[in-house]
């Protein structure tokens, strides 16, 4: 069992009853149907969790597993919140330039998505942004989509993203309750409605999925009523829904960044690098902190829910694919031989750094980027494809765990 309490992606917790006699309650809204959602769930799709740059450094080693494997051209869709956002970010830009062989492998995966991901990884933009958003002009939100343009993204817009795989970054509508999402394609909110083709910057994108309450958040969208398509909103388009958007981490819905990819594909990697609850001896009793610890109770019991369902319709084969956490025991995998040394009392450590966008010493960030890449393979060949080969060594061999 991990330590959330659920088993790892398809393990074995007792005999499973038979498929036509199970009901599995699917872990998102099903009224929710995205504008391109009008064929069978198929393919593949990546999830990527929210975390701060734990998650976004942990993702960054996920994703070099399925490079290695030739898993990333075979992607039909990404999905990510938060964290997540910045890694996938990083990866839709520059899509064009990985220069994929014949096996599917990016040859130029490590210059073009791991050394930018790295770079930012040495910076703290969190709080510089907050006392800049407290004691300047312009919003905090507006400091942290700053930082992204000036470290990653430059200029570029959502239309720079690849036609496909098909690249969403989830936030948070603090208006309509719902999701927002942001692709090349559209974005849009089912409650508020649809623009096609938006010139949103990619750096406000991810700075509104990434916007982290209290904190961070929110970032405001200020859009024209006229751009949006008729009536594609099902009962607030109009404004100011339509003209002033306040935008939130996508993982305040969603932490998983499952919404969008579940009702679409069939076969769901997760990779989740969310934070857990930690217990609290003496919680306090002033109404500001014991409404935050109810809070942060609540959201914690959504996300366990959440992932329990996910392991009900692996189990039941309602879908197919692999979720790895990064608290999971990698033994829980019990494959018959693992290269890669994965001590628990080691990964729970690199588990339980902050979620913040706070400089990484290199040596931490290259012992997560081993983790997401260990417990991916793990993952990978233990639920997806038995037949892929086993690593040969870490990404960064001299860093380890720790």
């Amino acid at each position: 069992m991990t330590p959330e309490g659920i088993s790892a992606s398809g393990i074995q917790r007792g005999k499973t009853a038979p498929v036509d006699s199970v009901k599995v309650t699917p872990p998102v809204d099903p009224k929710e149907i995205d504008p391109d959602e009008d064929a069978p769930p198929g393919g593949i799709a990546l999830c990527l969790s929210g975390g701060g740059y734990r998650a976004m450094l942990f993702h960054l080693g996920t994703l070099w597993r399925l490079n290695e494997l030739g898993y990333l051209p075979k992607l039909d869709r990404v999905s990510s919140v938060s964290g997540g956002s910045i890694t996938a970010g990083v990866l839709a830009l520059n899509w064009s330039r990985l220069e994929f062989d014949e096996s599917g492998v990016g040859r130029q995966f490590e210059p073009f998505v791991v050394a930018p991901v790295r770079r930012l990884g040495e910076k703290t933009i969190d709080v510089p942004s907050v006392l800049r958003g407290v004691f300047g002009f312009g919003s905090i939100g507006d400091k942290v989509a700053n930082a992204y343009r000036k470290h990653l993204f430059g200029a570029a817009t959502l239309q720079d993203f690849p036609s496909h795989p098909f690249f969403v970054l989830n936030a948070t509508n603090m208006q309509s309750g719902v999701l927002w999402r942001f692709t090349k394609a559209y974005t849009w909110d089912y409650r508020v409605g649809q623009i096609e083709k938006p010139r949103i910057e990619l750096a406000v994108a991810v700075a509104a999925s990434a916007a982290f309450p209290p904190v961070l958040s929110p970032v405001t969208l200020k859009l024209n009523d006229s751009n949006f398509t008729p009536k594609t909103g099902r009962d607030l388009q109009r404004p100011p829904y339509t003209t002033r958007v306040v935008l939130t981490d996508g993982g305040v819905y969603d932490n998983l960044g499952l919404e969008t990819a579940w009702k679409r594909c069939h076969t769901i990697l997760i990779s989740d690098a969310g934070g857990n609850l930690k217990p609290e001896e003496n919680p306090k009793g002033d109404w500001l902190r014991h409404t935050l610890r109810n809070l942060f109770i609540i959201d914690n019991q959504v996300r366990s829910l959440r992932r329990r369902n996910i392991m009900d319709a692996y189990d039941v084969k309602n879908r197919l694919g692999a979720f790895w956490s990064i608290r999971t025991d990698i033994q829980n995998y019990r494959l018959p031989r693992y290269p890669l040394d994965c001590p628990f009392e080691k990964t729970i450590r690199l588990a339980n750094l902050a979620t913040r966008l706070k400089g990484l010493p290199p040596e931490t960030q290259e012992r997560l980027i081993n983790w997401g890449y260990a417990v991916c393979d793990a993952a990978m060949r233990k639920h997806v494809d038995g037949s892929l080969p086993e690593p040969t060594a870490f990404p960064y061999p001299n860093a380890g765990i720790g």
